[in-house]
């Protein structure tokens, strides 16, 4: 589970690392809070961060789930995937948003993979 530890962890230190871009871009592009409109580029740098948010609902429990029920080493390379991908996606996305295709589907097939490979064990187990 150490591994599965430090891939959660260097998830939620990405999405930290996403937020803080996004209160940079707040500044840069004068957006002053509460407002998440009026400027693209910076509503950008916001989508990156939420859609990162709306991905990590998922990832988290699906990542512990498939290491408990299912294989460490698989957890740990799907997680290695998803981390990849949103990387991907925030760069592709603050650039041009058309072009996170790539990104986007890298972390949402290793999310289905976790999710599967979760069920999977758990369905083994269970008969």
């Amino acid at each position: 589970m150490t591994y599965i530890t430090i891939i959660a962890m260097l998830a939620l230190l990405q999405f930290v690392y996403f937020s803080f871009q996004v209160g940079k871009a707040r500044g840069q592009f004068n957006v002053p809070a509460p407002a998440v409109s009026g400027n693209e580029e910076f509503e950008r740098y916001f989508r990156v961060q939420q859609n990162t948010l709306e991905q990590l609902v998922i990832f988290l429990p699906a990542l512990f789930a498939c290491a408990v029920m299912g294989n460490t080493f698989f957890a740990s390379a799907a997680g290695v995937v998803f981390l990849i991908g949103r990387v991907l996606y925030a760069r592709a996305y603050v650039r041009d948003p058309g072009s996170r295709t790539i990104g986007f589907v890298l972390g949402f097939l290793a999310n289905l993979a976790l999710i599967f490979a979760a069920l999977w064990g758990a369905i083994r187990q269970a008969f």
